[in-house]
Order: structure tokens, then C-alpha cells, then sequence
């Protein structure tokens, strides 16, 4: 069986080691566009930073390890056109390659603002989108020049604030412009929003929402970027972050539907409705567990899994993909972001009554030295208590990434907010509490409903408040 795998990003390599391991008699071949196979583009901002020091460290696997699992990697070769009825892809060199299985993994590409000016601006220039390894080593080679003293990111996302910690680790002073009125809009609530951008402003960065840039060019030797309220900053160098779309061109091109998002429709199986065509990642719509449907969440480890289902059923396997949640981290300087499930709106949209409740509590017992606050927002249904979704921000160090993870858990089990009283979670003073922070967010969303009656053996106001109980 003659597997063709367009991409070789997270999805491409999953879906091809997924095949071998299914079929080790499967041939299969991924064509590359770069020379980056399956480099982790998420810790980008690391090896900007200096923190990665070395750029191969940032492969998943090296080419060896690739070529050892039995994957056949056509480098530096992109995909131009995709013939389903003669079952051939053609690539930018002209040559035509035959398959009896393909997955698409094409990942996805920067949304470009509507700014005046970003056309005639690249790399050269120092305006980067930051999206390849390319535009990574074109961004570190101008950062080792002596004039590189400031720079302004558009966009606060996850990327948006990474670089900026990133160049504030380089010494650069360091803008960042949102045209939402809060970071992380997609992701976070407003309360726990101001978490970061207090982060920020503590470590030097200058943050500004509600500002829509209109125009980039150049001011002499440095970058002007205007905007509303009449914003007008000047840098060295110009990031512009303001989120992705999927790369569907040559897939709908060859006449694959297109769904959420705008992304490559596909059903659980990760089939699209070409024959003998698959397709996964950044580039097709994500079946979402709690929504019972499906939505655009670009991820890197969503893309693991699809192509990890897409290449096992390429190959002959009958595997269906879970869904996911959403679940999302970032570590913003000392503190870190995470979420899981659905907000407010979304989920009134679905057709519950979501209450959403804030609750702080210490990691740990306090009286262990170095407690830090954890700040959470759960989002639960009234009707029927089931979680919904959380937000939690702290320390890093006070396994704040554990602790989403938990919830997480629950939610794709159905797990309902009293039921997180009853969860069996470890605890020693240094790291935790006999009732976990996450036990006490959960008694507070109770108490606010009313329904904490004799939950958690009656210990509904100590929880409220935090246990004062030792092991």
C-alpha cells in the first residue's frame, strides 16, 4: 500500500509513523515543503529566547530517527496540486507522484490584519510573522545586531505573549498592541486576563488593548506602526501575530469540502470526501467532545492525534478520534495560563445554563514555606451541575498545568462539580492540600448555587474559605 503524506509537521509524521505501526509493510512517503521535519514549532519562542539553545533540539525526531521508523522524506518538495481521480500529486518541481492512500497535512498559515503597509514589509525589513524555521532564523540573525533595541508585537495570543518574553529576554524593550480589549480573548475570561497583562506590565512590557493597527512603514532606520487613538510607536523590529487559517488550497482546489473554520471537513475517522483522501492538523475542523460538534481549534497536540488516527485507518485501521476540549497552556514570565472546555457564551449557545464561579486558594498549605495563590474560574451547568470548562492562572512551579489536566479529565468523562469533591488527588503539605485547590473552587461553585448542602462531609464553609486540616 502506497501511503502519500503531504506535510511533515505534527500531523504528517504522526499519520505516517501511525501507518507503519499499523501496516510495517506500508509505503510510505512525505512530501516536505522545508527541510524542518518535524520540528516542534511551538517552542519557537524558546530557542528565540536562548533557552533551546540549539535549533535541532527543537525536532520532535531527527531525520535518522524518521528514516529508521521506515518513513521515506522528500525534502524541500511542495505539493502544488492534488488529482483524485488519477489518484497523483504533483509537486512545484513538476513531478507527478501516485498514491492509493493520501493524508493532507498542510497545518495552517498566518492570518494576515488588514494594516497598510504589511505587504511591502518582510523579513528584511524586520517585520516578521514568525510561523516557519525560516522566519526563526531570519528573526535571531537580526536580533545579534547591535541597533536591535525595541520591538513592537500585534497580537496577544499565545505567540503574541510568548515573544514577548522571549525579546524581553533578549534585552529588547518590548510593545504589545490587541485590538481585543483584553489578552487572550479566545481563551481566557477578563478576570483572568488581567492575571497576565499584570505579568507583563511587572516585567517591563508594554501592553496596550483596544488598539486596532492601522498602518506599518518605515520611519527612517526604525518601523512605525500607527493605530487607533492616535497610537503611533516606532521600533526596530515588527512581529505580527494575530492568529492563523487553515492552508485548505490544494485541497480545495481538488474539490474537498471545506467546514468549520473554514477548515478541511472531515469525519471522526479524519476521511474527507475525496476518495482515498485523509486529511489532519492545523488544516481541518476539530470535533469538539463537549460540544458534540465540530469547530476550528488549531493545536499542536489535536494534530498529534488526528494524524495518529488518520494514518492507522490510511493503512487499513478502523480508529476514531476522541474529540478534544480545548485545553490550552502558556507560561506568560512567572506565571502560568491555562484553560479547558467552554465559556459562558459558548456554552449558552449549546443550550445550557452555565454559571461561572471565582475562587482563589493556596497551591499548597501555607504553612510550608513558598504557598502561592492559584486563581480559578469554573464554568459548571446550573441544571445539572456538569462541568463546563476552567480557567486557572499561577506560579509556575504550582502545578498549574496538573491541575487543568484534571479537570480536563473529568470533563471529557462528564464529570459533574460535585464529583470533583470526591476525586482522589494527592496530597503532602509541600504540594497540596488535603483539599485541593480545585476541590475548594469546586465547593465555592456549589455554595454559590445553593447545592453544597452536605457535600465534602460537611465541611462547606472551611472549604469556602480554605481547610485549615493536616495530614
Amino acid at each position: 500500500m502506497r501511503l502519500l503524506i503531504i506535510g511533515g509537521s505534527d500531523a504528517g509524521i504522526e499519520a505516517g509513523l501511525g501507518a507503519k505501526a499499523f501496516d510495517e509493510n506500508a509505503e510510505v512517503t512525505l512530501l516536505v515543503a522545508d527541510r524542518y521535519p518535524n520540528y516542534s514549532i511551538c517552542g519557537i519562542p524558546y530557542y528565540v529566547s536562548g533557552e533551546v539553545t540549539q535549533a535541532e533540539n527543537l525536532a520532535h525526531r531527527t531525520q535518522e530517527e524518521l528514516t529508521a521508523a521506515g518513513l521515506h522524506l522528500r525534502l524541500g518538495q511542495r505539493a502544488v496540486s492534488i488529482d483524485p481521480a488519477e489518484h497523483t500529486v504533483t509537486t512545484q518541481a513538476g513531478q507527478q507522484l501516485s498514491y492509493d492512500r493520501l493524508v493532507i497535512g498542510t497545518g495552517a498559515k498566518p492570518q494576515r490584519p488588514p494594516i497598510s503597509g504589511l505587504d511591502l514589509l518582510g523579513p528584511h525589513d524586520g517585520v516578521f510573522e514568525l510561523h516557519t524555521m525560516a522566519d526563526t532564523f531570519a528573526l535571531t540573525s537580526m536580533l545579534g545586531q547591535p541597533q536591535m533595541r525595541s520591538a513592537i508585537i500585534i497580537g496577544a495570543g499565545y505567540i503574541g505573549l510568548e515573544m514577548a518574553e522571549a525579546l524581553s529576554a533578549r534585552g529588547l524593550q518590548v510593545t504589545v498592541l490587541e485590538r481585543l480589549d483584553q489578552v487572550m480573548a479566545r481563551s481566557l475570561d477578563a478576570e483572568a486576563a488581567g492575571h497576565l497583562a499584570a505579568e507583563l506590565s511587572r516585567h517591563g512590557v508594554d501592553l496596550h488593548c483596544g488598539v486596532t493597527v492601522d498602518s506599518l512603514g518605515r520611519d527612517g532606520t526604525r518601523l512605525l506602526v500607527t493605530g487607533t487613538d492616535g497610537h503611533r510607536r516606532s521600533a526596530d523590529l515588527v512581529l505580527v501575530v494575530t492568529g492563523v487559517t487553515p492552508d485548505t488550497q490544494i485541497a480545495a482546489a481538488a474539490g474537498a469540502l471545506t467546514g468549520a473554520g473554514q477548515a478541511l471537513a472531515v469525519d471522526r475517522r479524519m476521511r474527507t470526501n475525496l476518495p482515498d483522501v485523509y486529511a489532519a492538523g492545523d488544516c481541518v475542523e476539530t470535533y469538539h467532545r463537549l460540544l458534540d460538534r465540530t469547530t476550528y481549534i488549531p493545536l499542536g497536540t489535536t494534530a498529534h492525534k488526528q494524524g495518529r488516527v488518520a494514518g492507522e485507518n490510511a493503512a487499513g485501521g478502523d480508529r476514531v478520534f476522541a474529540g478534544v476540549l480545548g485545553t490550552q497552556v502558556v507560561k506568560v514570565f512567572d506565571l502560568v495560563s491555562t484553560a479547558t472546555g467552554i465559556r459562558d457564551q459558548e456554552a449558552l449557545r449549546a443550550g445550557f445554563s452555565p454559571l461561572t464561579t471565582q475562587a482563589t486558594a493556596d497551591d499548597h498549605k501555607a504553612y510550608y514555606p513558598g504557598a502561592t495563590p492559584v486563581h480559578m474560574r469554573l464554568t459548571g451547568d446550573r441544571s445539572s451541575q456538569r462541568l463546563l470548562g476552567a480557567q486557572i492562572i499561577g506560579s509556575r512551579g504550582a502545578e498549574i498545568a496538573k491541575r487543568i489536566d484534571v479537570l480536563a479529565t473529568g470533563i471529557h468523562h462528564g464529570i459533574t462539580v460535585r464529583e470533583i469533591l470526591d476525586l482522589d488527588l494527592a496530597y503532602t503539605p509541600p504540594l497540596g492540600s488535603p483539599w485541593d485547590a480545585l476541590q475548594q473552587a469546586a465547593r465555592q461553585w456549589l455554595v454559590t448555587t445553593g447545592s453544597a448542602g452536605s457535600a465534602a462531609g460537611g465541611q462547606g464553609t472551611a472549604l469556602a474559605a480554605g481547610s485549615t486540616a493536616r495530614r
